[in-house]
C-alpha cells in the first residue's frame, strides 16, 4: 500500500503495491501552500511515511488535542464556545519525512511539525486548501483510509 497526495489537485489516492488506485478521497491542504520550514503553516511535500496510528476505535467526530482524545464529540456548539480551535477528529495519522534536510531532521522536520492526514468538521473546505498544514479529511474518509492502511505506510506528498 502507498498513499499518494496532490496538493494541486487537492486529492489523495490510496494505490495498492502495483501502483493500481484502490481509492480517491478529496482533502484539503495548507491555506499557504506547500512548504517544509517550521512555524510555516505550509503542508510538506516528498517521501513520508505513516509514522502513528492514533484513535483506532474512536468514536466519529471525537475531538483530539495533543494526540490525546478529550472525551469529546464535536459539535456546532462545541465549536461555538471555542472558535479559534482547529479540530482534530476522529483519527490521526502522523507523517514522517524521510528525506534529510528536506523534510526531516532540524528546521524542516514534518513529524516535530505534528502534520497528520485527519478528520475535520470543516467538510465545506474540502477540495480546497484550508488547513494550517496538515491533510483534512471527511470523519468518514479518514475511518475508512485509517483501517486500509498500516503504520509504515509510504507516503508521497507533490504540489502536482
Amino acid at each position: 500500500m502507498k498513499i499518494e497526495i496532490s496538493i494541486r489537485k487537492q486529492q489523495l489516492k490510496l494505490l495498492d503495491d502495483q501502483g493500481n488506485q484502490l481509492a480517491d478521497y478529496a482533502v484539503s491542504t495548507a491555506l499557504k501552500g506547500a512548504g517544509e520550514q517550521k512555524n510555516s503553516y505550509c503542508t510538506p511535500r516528498g517521501q513520508h511515511v505513516v509514522r502513528a496510528k492514533i484513535g483506532k476505535d474512536a468514536p466519529i467526530n471525537s475531538v483530539f488535542r495533543g494526540r490525546r482524545p478529550t472525551g469529546e464529540i464535536w459539535t456546532p456548539e462545541l465549536e461555538a464556545q471555542h472558535p479559534d480551535c482547529d479540530w482534530i477528529l476522529t483519527r490521526i495519522l502522523w507523517l514522517s519525512g524521510r528525506e534529510l534536510c528536506f523534510n526531516r531532521l532540524g528546521e524542516v522536520d514534518t513529524m516535530q511539525r505534528y502534520i497528520y492526514i485527519h478528520g475535520t468538521p470543516y467538510v465545506e473546505s474540502i477540495g480546497r486548501p484550508d488547513s494550517h498544514g496538515c491533510i483534512r479529511m471527511r470523519s468518514e474518509d479518514v475511518i475508512e483510509l485509517f483501517d486500509r492502511v498500516a503504520v509504515g505506510t509510504p507516503v508521497l506528498i507533490t504540489d502536482a
